[in-house]
């Protein structure tokens, strides 16, 4: 399964960059106008481009334009790296399957990037839905589909996905259980990013001792 990835590990690097997502938004946050709340305000309030009251909460985000363009940028590392992990990994028609889900969930990143909440709301919320729905999909496909995977980072994946689709449940539903809506949010989202690093530390960490084994 990893042949192919011992003389091409670019989608794995492509994943690992990811981090800069998680960067950004501390960022973000730490000049935040007022006291930006991880609780109580959404991801997609960092994105915002006006300061005001949006959705019942108080927005001003002077890093708006930087923030957007994390997404974006985001978006088509999960996008490339998928499409060239899938070529090098995905053996079979599920697996395919599973990496086509995080491109589409890339895709969405995109769309929540250039469309910031408070402009064109039908396209954000399509971004953020690609994201949450397909993002959540493919970990399960990928730690059920790719068998040459260690058992732990497969159970890892499955549940990061299974933990990111429950608590989407929860956010659609409006039920934050006392981490309010930002908290619950970042359940569904942040599994999703953070499986894609410690995924891509993992092939890369892979590449390394193969490529000294001469394998």
């Amino acid at each position: 399964m990893h042949n192919g990835l011992v003389r091409r590990p670019y989608g794995a690097i492509l994943w690992v960059l990811n981090v800069q997502y998680f960067a950004m938004q501390a960022a973000a946050a730490l000049v935040w106008a007022t006291s930006y709340s991880w609780a109580n305000n959404t991801i997609s309030d960092l994105g915002n481009t006006h300061c005001g009251l949006y959705g019942g909460r108080y927005v001003c985000s002077p890093f708006h334009t930087a923030m957007n363009i994390s997404l974006v940028a985001a978006g088509l590392t999960i996008i490339s790296g998928a499409l060239l992990l899938q070529s090098r990994l995905a053996g079979n028609l599920t697996a395919r399957l599973g990496f086509t889900c995080m491109a589409l969930a890339g895709a969405g990143s995109v769309l929540v990037g250039v469309f910031p909440e408070n402009s064109i709301s039908s396209l954000h919320t399509t971004g953020a839905a690609l994201s949450f729905i397909l993002g959540n999909l493919g970990m399960i496909v990928i730690g059920a589909a790719l068998g040459g995977l260690p058992k732990m980072l497969r159970v890892y994946t499955v549940l990061s996905g299974i933990i990111g689709f429950t608590a989407l449940v929860f956010f659609m539903k409006n039920t934050y259980l006392g981490i309010g809506i930002g908290g619950m949010e970042r359940i569904v989202s942040y599994p999703q990013t953070l499986w894609m690093i410690i995924f891509g530390v993992y092939l890369l960490a892979d590449y390394r001792k193969r490529k000294r084994a001469n394998i």
